[in-house]
């Protein structure tokens, strides 16, 4: 079987300030022109690994596209957009014929022009290949499930974990589904329920971990091939944002769609337990200080740079500082200038330090303080999902005030927190440490969670703000709760 695979994915935020152009792209994310892809595994090029997979066993001749993936940010500019799609789709023609295309995409980029991205690679890849050739995708479960992507594929298969630590397991049962639709000729039939909500899903936690096992225990039964469950990106003002349930049956229409619609409504009466339990900075700091000894993880989500938030803001930092908070970590903080000055100034130097606060009003104001440098370290890279890297670029490790001050992490390249090593590779010992906050929403916790005796869930201002009400929606379908009441 001749294999065709290739990657585009950032996940849009449209409320925003920082537009994601070729740069983020090809600077800033993971950018590897066709064959140039590494030998390990990227974050949405999971296909394209399941795929050489695959290959050693069964012979398969795999045709490796574009893969490109940005940080989460602003509205991709134009340019990025149809400059990648058209180069995917020029790999895509040099390599025909092919059997079946394979692509990692996100699901909610959003580009000036193209609310749907994913709906318009998807119908230009079916118009290269024509309807004889079987197309899937991997999507992160914050996509928008639109009607162009039901359409144009012939699977979409979502990670079911968030924190994502499935991509690898997902993406082998979306190659290993597409072959099986080649060999046999068969079309799975997709079942899509509207839930008429937009939550995201805690699978670490329950009532959302116990549905999600419900979800694979049912795969593979009655003729169920596959369900996936879309969260939704509530940060997306798009009209197909919302949380969704997609079945897919091997012809079996009837079934997926008495499926779709059961697990929606059993999703729905779930809804209140699925809610995050948010907390204010000072009630988050409180509570941090009132528990029990060891280490407790605060998420400073408003500021989550997965969410296509700046990183930098400065609202939780300030208070743990006016507070006197000892033995506090917080991290990363997105500042290249910062990390510029103290690799000029050297460990062991203390300075004035402007940090933080520099992208816009949701960022906060700049944080002057006097920091002592720890430790620097160049192109420094943390752990990741799925045994995945990211890159975090030239970082510093900096202490405000004395010895038991609040240490801080500053990045020259956007990311959330994900591995502990982004604080343990600068000498930082999270052991030592009462409080860390990480700038993260949830895709911290596989990491963290099991060094922590509680972890909690801070609603500061930001771009990934906690309160969705606020935010000022123009083409979402609603009514959408909690959106609405």
């Amino acid at each position: 079987m001749r294999v065709f695979t290739a990657s585009l994915a950032t996940e849009t935020n449209t409320f925003a300030p920082m537009p994601t152009g070729l740069a983020s792209f090809r600077d800033e994310g993971g950018y590897f022109p066709g064959g140039a892809h590494p030998a390990a595994m990227s974050m949405f090029a999971g296909p394209l690994h399941a795929a050489r997979q695959r290959a050693q066993t069964l012979g398969w001749t795999v045709v490796e596209g574009l893969v490109a993936a940005a940080q989460p940010g602003g509205t991709t500019t134009r340019l990025a957009y149809e400059t990648l799609r058209d180069q995917i789709l020029a790999d895509l023609r040099a390599a025909l014929p092919v059997q079946m295309v394979l692509l990692g995409l996100h699901g909610a980029m959003v580009a000036d022009g193209y609310p749907d991205c994913e709906g318009d690679l998807l119908t230009r890849v079916r118009q290269i290949v024509g309807p004889g050739v079987v197309v899937g995708a991997e999507l992160d479960p914050h996509h928008h499930l639109s009607r162009a992507m039901l359409a144009q594929a012939d699977l979409l298969i979502a990670f079911k974990q968030y924190p994502h630590t499935d991509i690898l397991e997902r993406a082998q049962e979306l190659v290993d589904l597409c072959a099986a639709q080649v060999a046999h000729g068969r079309r799975p039939v997709p079942s899509v329920v509207d839930t008429g909500m937009a939550v995201m899903v805690h699978t670490t936690r329950e009532p959302a971990q116990g549905f999600v096992q419900r979800l694979q225990a049912l795969e593979g039964r009655d003729g169920v091939l596959s369900i996936s469950l879309t969260h939704g990106f509530p940060w997306g003002d798009v009209p197909d944002m919302g949380t969704q349930v997609l079945v897919y049956t091997d012809g079996r229409p009837d079934v997926g769609d008495a499926l779709a619609r059961q697990l929606a409504d059993e999703l729905v009466a779930l809804r209140d337990d699925l809610e995050t339990p948010w907390l204010g900075i000072d009630a988050a700091l409180d509570a941090a200080l009132a528990a029990p000894p060891g280490l407790v993880v605060i998420a400073d989500s408003a500021d989550n740079p997965g969410g296509g938030a700046a990183g930098d803001s400065t609202f939780v930092l300030r208070r743990l500082v006016e507070r006197g908070i000892r033995r506090a970590a917080l991290g990363p903080l997105w500042d290249p200038q910062a990390v510029r000055i103290a690799f000029e100034a050297g460990i062991g130097a203390r300075l004035p330090l402007r940090l933080g606060g520099k992208v816009g009003p949701l960022s906060g104001a700049p944080l002057d303080a006097d920091c002592t440098v720890l430790a620097l370290q160049r192109d420094m890279a943390m752990s990741a999902l799925a045994g995945t890297t990211q890159p975090l670029g030239d970082c510093a490790l900096v202490r405000i005030g004395g010895d038991d001050g609040v240490q801080v992490v500053l990045i020259s390249r956007r990311s959330q927190a994900m591995g502990t090593d982004l604080f343990t590779q600068l000498g930082c010992d999270l052991a030592a440490q009462r409080i860390v906050v990480v700038k993260s929403s949830q895709h911290f916790r596989a990491a963290y969670a099991p060094l922590a005796v509680q972890v909690l869930y801070c609603a500061a201002p930001g771009t990934v703000s906690a309160d969705l009400r606020q935010l000022p929606y123009r083409h979402i379908r609603r009514p959408r709760w909690p959106i609405d009441a």
